[in-house]
């Protein structure tokens, strides 16, 4: 089954998200152009997860869970979950792993708690954007242990990647899929790091804005259009075909 993804979105939850990236309409923008399955990936929350799988069921669309993690060393990894319940586990674990800075809303943004049907629940007063304890070289086994996998954001962007703050890709940090920017030069890339030789390379849109949601184009050929196998096959343990369009 062809399925046609973008897997890492900003809800209003981000400070550097639009107060109008609210769960309801991120998800039903993301039905409107024809996604299968989006993920919702605030930074280093997944507190607006709920809201979007209910618009997603409504909607008819696969919302899966997720956070944008900011490692110890400012690299920003994606990390999806078959659960909301895992999901909110890793959540406590995060919580643990940061750093008690209060947000500035006039200067970061406001961070967003919506509850279904886009009720207003509240915000979110730790500032989200800081790095956490958790280092870039454990994040993806950290996220394994709860049911999860994750993969390195905009890996070819010159901040918050894995290859701007570290410089090379670590040996040992269990992930199968990387993410590249939609400008990303991948045949330059894998001639740079030839140890991304047989990755899946994604593509989505790191949107913020209900305006910088792109059109489908990337695919996964999954089993079903599910969290579970879309798990699986980041993880490595089943094998896909994928793509760009």
């Amino acid at each position: 089954m062809k399925i046609q993804y973008d897997l890492h979105l900003h809800s209003c939850l981000s400070p550097c998200g639009s107060d109008d990236m609210t769960p309801y309409n991120l998800v039903n923008m993301a039905a409107l152009l024809g996604f299968d399955m989006i993920a919702v990936t605030d930074h280093n929350s997944c507190l607006n997860a709920q809201a979007a799988m209910a618009a997603g069921k409504q909607a008819g669309i696969t919302v899966v869970p997720g956070m944008e993690l900011c490692t110890a060393e400012e690299v920003h990894m994606v990390c999806l979950f078959p659960t909301l319940e895992d999901a909110l586990q890793f959540q406590v674990y995060v919580d643990g792993q940061s750093f008690e800075i209060k947000n500035r809303p006039d200067i970061y943004g406001n961070q967003l708690i919506m509850g279904e049907g886009d009720i207003l629940m509240g915000e979110e007063p730790r500032l989200l954007l800081n790095a956490t304890k958790i280092t870039a070289q454990k994040a993806a086994h950290i996220v394994r242990l709860f049911h999860g996998a994750a993969f390195p954001a905009h890996i070819d962007r010159d901040s918050f990647s894995l290859l701007s703050s570290l410089g090379f890709i670590p040996e040992d940090a269990e992930f199968s899929a990387v993410e590249i920017t939609a400008s990303g030069d991948v045949k330059n890339l894998l001639a740079a790091h030839p140890e991304l030789e047989g990755k899946i390379l994604l593509l989505d849109s790191d949107a913020h804005y209900l305006e910088n949601m792109r059109d489908p184009g990337p695919w996964l050929d999954l089993p079903e259009n599910s969290a579970d196998c879309l798990i699986a096959v980041l993880n490595g343990y089943e094998k896909a075909a994928w793509g760009r369009e």
